[in-house]
């Protein structure tokens, strides 16, 4: 988003430790559906197209900057931590004179692109300040407003008194300034506080102090505010997060059999009449076709399933394409680079990777098939395995069109059964087998008349 009068200039604030998480992992690279935190606040930076992205980090190091290596941001580096003032008056240098600058944090995920931008706005007339009703005893900062509704001062909770602890509109600490008056202001701040910092929301006052038009805007989600200090606050982000996610797909006519035991950690796109069953994980970007159906308990990353397939209860797919009409699972795993045709059916017990199943073609039971090209109804057997990995290279298995394969059967790559062909239960194939012929290799059966087994 670009102003008519200013240009935006986001800076999101990402420099602390996060104490409470209990953890060695800088607090913005806890992930949320996935991803850090990091990452969705500049998602819902970059829906505004700002003119620059700002990061102020400090705690972990260049461990933050190095987790982003492709994202398109000014790195800042805030040496010692001493208070949100200090973090953004790190950046001030870095940002143009005219610009409204956008201040985010880096622990505060889930704010809307659409609240963000209506506090822009606001901004260009004065100072903004994304508020919101406290719903129980938190200790976010109190605004303090007189009697004509005006906002005064924000007050932090240590340093509130009793009667200011019980105001219920609060600080979310996302605010948008005009870059001139952040300069004047700045250098004013006073660490004459509990915590011997410079707190950026003394901005308020002083913007005040100046006859300086101070307006607050509300989120439309509370979710939108919820910063985390927590694994506790961490989980309750992410079932908002992934009912958003249940929503979103409902409204497209997705039927989820139970909305609360989903997860969408990615791109998950559908078509008409799906229908997702319960506890099912979509990773990556995940594309559902029309009239598709998941079992329950799936998990399914980078993967097009095309329309009327069935994946079954307990599946895990993962970098597959799966044909329309074909079926999968229960208990079945398609790997990176597996292809099914129309009507193929992979069954329970099977894995399946790097390979090509051809239309109408059946692996329904306890098989491995890796790096293999099976052509058209080709049926392979319980048991069946492609030897495809000689401890250094891997080698290709190719099966032909309507080929049997019997059940406990070894194909030892590189080897190619040719079309119609059927191999024989308990056979190791080693070399090429005809097409139409019967190809098997067995140790000849034979009884041994008198033997006893030995008793106890």
């Amino acid at each position: 988003m670009q102003g008519s009068l200013s240009p935006i200039e986001v800076v999101i604030l990402a420099a602390g430790q996060g104490k409470r998480m209990a953890s060695a992992l800088p607090k913005v690279l806890h992930t949320l559906a996935g991803r850090p935190l990091l990452t969705h606040v500049l998602d819902a930076a970059e829906v505004l197209r700002p003119a620059a992205v700002h990061v102020v980090y400090g705690h972990g190091g260049e461990r933050v900057p190095q987790a982003f290596p492709e994202a398109r941001v000014d790195w800042i580096r805030q040496a010692e931590q001493r208070g949100t003032g200090h973090a953004l008056a790190c950046a001030l240098p870095r940002l143009a004179a005219d610009a409204i600058a956008l201040v985010l944090l880096g622990d505060v995920p889930l704010s809307a692109p659409r609240t963000l931008a209506a506090l822009c706005e606001r901004a260009y007339h004065g100072l903004a300040l994304l508020t919101f009703t406290a719903r129980d005893d938190n200790q976010y900062g109190r605004i303090v407003r007189d009697e004509a509704g005006r906002i005064l001062r924000i007050v932090e909770w240590r340093d509130a008194t009793a009667a200011e602890r019980a105001l219920i509109e609060v600080n979310s600490g996302i605010l948008a300034a005009r870059v001139a008056d952040l300069r004047r202001w700045l250098p004013k701040l006073s660490p004459a506080n509990a915590q011997n910092e410079l707190y950026l929301t003394d901005v308020i006052a002083l913007a005040h102090a100046e006859g300086c038009a101070i307006e607050s805007v509300g989120p439309a989600d509370p979710a939108e505010v919820q910063g985390v200090n927590s694994r506790a606050d961490l989980a309750a982000l992410e079932r908002a997060y992934q009912e958003r996610q249940a929503r979103a797909l409902m409204d497209a006519g997705v039927q989820l059999l139970d909305p609360r035991r989903l997860d969408v950690r990615g791109r998950l796109t559908t078509g008409r009449d799906v229908v997702i069953d319960v506890g099912c994980v979509f990773e990556g970007d995940v594309h559902l076709e029309d009239e598709v159906r998941v079992g329950p308990y799936c998990v399914i990353g980078n993967t097009r399933i095309r329309a009327g397939a069935r994946i079954a209860a307990h599946s895990v797919l993962d970098g597959a394409d799966v044909g329309a009409g074909a079926v999968v699972g229960p208990f079945a795993r398609l790997r990176p680079g597996t292809v099914l045709g129309v009507h193929a059916r992979v069954g329970n017990f099977v894995e399946v990777k790097g390979s090509t199943i051809g239309a109408d073609s059946k692996i329904n039971h306890l098989s491995y098939v890796g790096d293999a090209t099976v052509g058209r109804a080709v049926n392979i057997g319980a048991g069946v395995i492609t030897c495809n990995y000689d401890g250094a290279r891997k080698h290709r298995t190719i099966i032909g069109d309507q080929a049997f394969i019997g059940s406990d059967t070894q194909l030892v790559a590189p080897v190619e059964i040719g079309a119609g062909a059927t191999i024989g239960a308990g056979s190791t194939v080693t070399k090429d087998a005809p097409a139409g012929e019967l190809t098997l290799s067995r140790v000849a059966q034979k009884t041994v008349s008198g033997w006893r087994r030995p008793e106890k």
